[in-house]
């Protein structure tokens, strides 16, 4: 009985100890890294069940998943203006026009699956060069995470927005200004493209409509009435 009681003093002890210590020191992980560490889980799940599940509207709706999660990590960034840019044009336009015209089409699933062990093989390599690629960059003395400074925490009155905007229109204002022109003259040619006509279509014509005659239309026909036998 004295034995038992002595264990079970030093265990008493050891345990108050250990729960000292770990109150002492302070903790190595903070919430902002276990934010990241959950939402580049979630990234990663998302990213590889777009390219391994067989039904396109799923692929859809968990690249979507995965839009989400790095919009997150980029708010941990305090990169706010893009994470707002990724979810109201990837996620609200774009991904919902995929879905639309996904939904809309006739999509032969069994030919999608017949195909996609035969080039799995594709695949397989491409995603082994990535990795080798990742696997350079993050061991690179140059390139690697060491040489990445951390982000700078800001103030409350930081404005994320207005310091890309400065940037835009003050360093970068002539790149900014040709790619709208180029966005501006390819969207032209592709109305260009859309409204050029062919041959065997048909298509209305609303000048030639509003001009027409009533002569070109109908034709009043006067019959003799028929009398009852």
């Amino acid at each position: 009985m004295i034995d038992g009681k002595n264990r079970s003093r030093r265990i008493v002890k050891k345990t108050r100890r250990i729960v000292d210590r770990i109150r002492s020191e302070p903790p190595t992980v903070t919430l902002v890294q276990l934010l990241f560490y959950f939402f580049a889980i979630v990234l990663v799940g998302a990213g590889m069940r777009v390219i391994t599940v067989r039904n396109p509207v799923h692929a859809a709706l968990f690249l979507v998943l995965a839009f989400f999660s790095m919009a997150s990590i980029w708010l941990l960034l305090e990169e706010e203006f893009l994470a707002i840019v990724l979810v109201l044009v990837y996620v609200g336009a774009v991904m919902v026009l995929f879905l639309f015209v996904i939904m809309m089409l006739d999509v032969n699933l069994a030919q999608l699956r017949a195909g996609f062990i035969r080039h799995l093989w594709v695949g397989v390599g491409v995603a082994f060069l990535i990795v080798v690629q990742l696997y350079g960059v993050f061991t690179a003395k140059n390139l690697g995470l060491a040489s990445a400074p951390p982000p700078v925490a800001h103030g409350a009155n930081y404005s994320n927005t207005e310091e890309l905007g400065r940037l835009l229109y003050t360093n970068y204002v002539y790149p900014f200004e040709i790619a709208a022109v180029v966005l501006l003259v390819a969207i032209v040619a592709a109305i260009a493209l859309t409204m050029r006509r062919r041959a065997g279509t048909k298509h209305q014509r609303p000048s030639h409509q509003v001009a027409v005659r009533r002569e070109d239309r109908i034709r009043i026909v006067k019959m003799p009435a028929e009398k009852k036998q």
